[in-house]
């Protein structure tokens, strides 16, 4: 039985005609062989297996050539090219640098290059993975490199090129190979795939090409072994079975449930395809890729982008017009972000299916915003228009934080009301209606907490406006917003002065407080449940603070707070007046330095004893 040789060695290329998607090198050397102005040193750098040794290779044949066709081409029959192609040729060496990168080696090559070829025109010395030469051996080679004799020519070749000293750059001339194109490696597997009597479709080679990102040595490698496991027939079912490869079947379904926004089906696709052994990051990162290619699907202009065969090509058009951009732009991120966050999740398969519930929900959020924004315009297109009210004297002294509003917006009130609202007040008369207290109003927005009454009064609160973005947060979809006056938010106003008991206000205050409780206001919460306020006459309620960021943060919700009581107890004269706590009062402690500082006074040995010990207070 003849022993077997690998395709990638068996089809290797023998001219420049032959090497596979490198034609701007090739081209360039077969014009420099022709016009004879071939260059002291070469440097050939890449990716592996595109050619970069091959072309080394056939560059050092055609230069000793004694019969170069017209096409620039070796004619193989001469004596230099069979001695070449039987590997016995004087006048050719190789050297790699990765086992022979010490200042010796370097010197063994420096006297050989001293002796002229014995036939021929030129010495050829290729030298691969000439990166791995230690910094001596380049320094060592500098020289030789510079002024070599007029015969000996050098082809170096690397994979990477920032490792090699710049002096070294700068003595060669630079060929950049480039990694060769899926199409013309499935191209080239099919013509191998003939002469070799190798049953095959075109969607198998086209994976084959994919997975070998570039390299024509690893694709020749993988089709040999599939030609193998399949028994001499390619077929695109045995390329993804033995190379491990995710069908692009599961992504056009697992899309297709994604559009129809079917959770179930979504995640019992993804569960077989946990089941079949696939890892769920090689997963996300493929479903990432199979949106790129979707949107790149949508405009005939960016369709050579995809590098499929032209079955996958239909299926791709077909399902990029199911699909909207902002859904594909959507999930991209949602895809993108899942696999940043895949290698620290302590969950990975709840991290990858979260991701996929999210992009279910893409078009709910979507039409949520959508109907929200549209729902603003008709109502205020509905609504009448009414100017702005004229604002008085005590507000136009306070500095303006916002451009007044043109025009009314409707009115929607923060408090459940049984009674349509009404227009804004009217200047100021000498009615005994209380008007708004500018003077004394917070910048903080207006947010009333919802509590139950039995009746309410006419109220005029300001207009919400709609969402302002399209396409929102899934994470968080904005709720609409209090639009802010000129002049900051303002105290709701009116006529009713019903007296209250301060048994009623005690009870409407820890409502109040247990709202707070809700909206995780703890500071705030702790501080108005540590006083009960004290009602005072004019309906003024006095609270207890004990410091000034106490004082502030009462200040802060005074409007909010001071709105409430006012509905709630149906009496709008009532106002909030803080007063210090005295100092022989009980002192509340809050920081572990108050209460070290109380215990130390109480027992002074503790302080001693700290000190003795070097201790902190944490």
């Amino acid at each position: 039985m003849d022993n077997f040789l690998v395709s990638a060695r068996k089809y290797r290329p023998a001219t420049f005609e032959s090497v596979v998607g490198q034609q701007h090198i090739t081209n360039t050397l077969k014009n420099a062989i022709k016009n004879n102005q071939l260059a002291q040193a070469f440097l050939f750098c890449g990716p592996r297996g595109v050619g970069k040794t091959t072309c080394a290779r056939i560059l050092a044949k055609t230069i000793n050539c004694e019969n170069i066709t017209s096409e620039n081409e070796a004619c193989g029959t001469c004596p230099s090219c069979r001695a070449f192609s039987n590997g016995n040729s004087f006048n050719i060496h190789e050297l790699d640098a990765a086992s022979n990168n010490s200042v010796d080696d370097i010197r063994s090559l420096t006297e050989q290059v001293r002796i002229p070829p014995q036939a021929g025109k030129y010495k050829i010395y290729i030298i691969d993975e000439v990166h791995m030469l230690s910094q001596a051996a380049f320094n060592a080679f500098l020289k030789t490199l510079e002024e070599p004799p007029s015969y000996a020519i050098f082809i170096l070749a690397t994979t990477e090129k920032h490792k090699i000293l710049p002096t070294i750059l700068s003595r060669c001339q630079i060929f950049d190979f480039n990694r060769i194109k899926v199409d013309d490696m499935a191209s080239h597997l099919a013509s191998i795939a003939n002469k070799e009597q190798v049953a095959f479709d075109k969607d198998g080679l086209h994976v084959i090409a994919q997975k070998a990102d570039g390299g024509l040595r690893d694709a020749l490698s993988m089709f040999d072994q599939i030609v193998s496991f399949s028994n001499r027939n390619v077929t695109y079912k045995a390329v993804i079975e033995n190379l491990n490869i995710l069908d692009y079947d599961y992504y056009f379904k697992i899309t297709d449930h994604l559009l129809n926004q079917d959770v179930a089906s979504t995640l019992l696709v993804f569960d077989e395809i946990l089941t079949n052994g696939f890892d769920g990051n090689n997963f996300i990162t493929g479903l990432a890729s199979h949106f790129r290619n979707l949107l790149v699907g949508k405009d005939s202009a960016t369709l050579k982008l995809l590098e499929v065969s032209d079955g996958i090509r239909t299926k791709y058009l077909e399902q990029s017009k199911k699909a909207s951009a902002s859904f594909l732009l959507s999930g991209l991120n949602i895809a993108n972000q899942c696999d940043l966050n895949y290698r620290n999740s302590k969950n990975q398969r709840l991290q990858v299916e979260i991701s996929l519930i999210k992009i279910c929900h893409i078009h709910s959020a979507l039409n949520l915003a959508a109907s929200g924004t549209t729902e603003a315009a008709k109502k205020k297109s509905a609504n009448g228009i009414a100017p702005a009210p004229q604002a008085p004297a005590a507000q136009q002294t306070a500095p303006a934080t916002a451009p007044a509003p043109t025009q009314a917006a409707p009115v929607v009130p923060s408090v459940p009301m049984s009674e349509k609202p009404v227009a804004p007040p009217t200047p100021p008369a000498p009615a005994p209606a209380v008007q708004v207290n500018q003077a004394t109003a917070s910048a903080a927005p207006v947010n009333t907490p919802q509590l139950a009454s039995p009746e309410r009064p006419k109220i005029a609160i300001k207009p919400m406006k709609a969402v302002a973005s399209l396409i929102p947060s899934l994470n968080d979809i904005s709720a609409p917003v209090m639009e802010e006056e000129d002049n900051g938010p303002k105290y709701i106003s009116g006529d009713s002065r019903e007296v209250f008991t301060e048994a009623e206000l005690i009870s409407t205050w820890n409502r109040y407080t247990q709202e707070l409780l809700k909206q995780n206001k703890i500071n705030l919460y702790t501080l108005m449940t540590s006083y009960t306020p004290v009602l005072r006459d004019n309906f003024q309620i006095e609270v207890t603070i004990e410091n000034r960021i106490q004082e502030e943060l009462l200040t802060l919700e005074k409007v909010d707070l001071l709105n409430a009581l006012r509905v709630q107890l149906r009496n709008f004269g009532i106002d909030l007046i803080l007063r210090q706590a005295e100092r022989n009062e009980k002192k509340r402690l809050y920081t572990a330095h108050e209460k070290y500082q109380h215990m130390a006074t109480k027992n002074p040995v503790l302080d001693e004893f700290r000190k003795k010990f070097n201790l902190e207070i944490n």
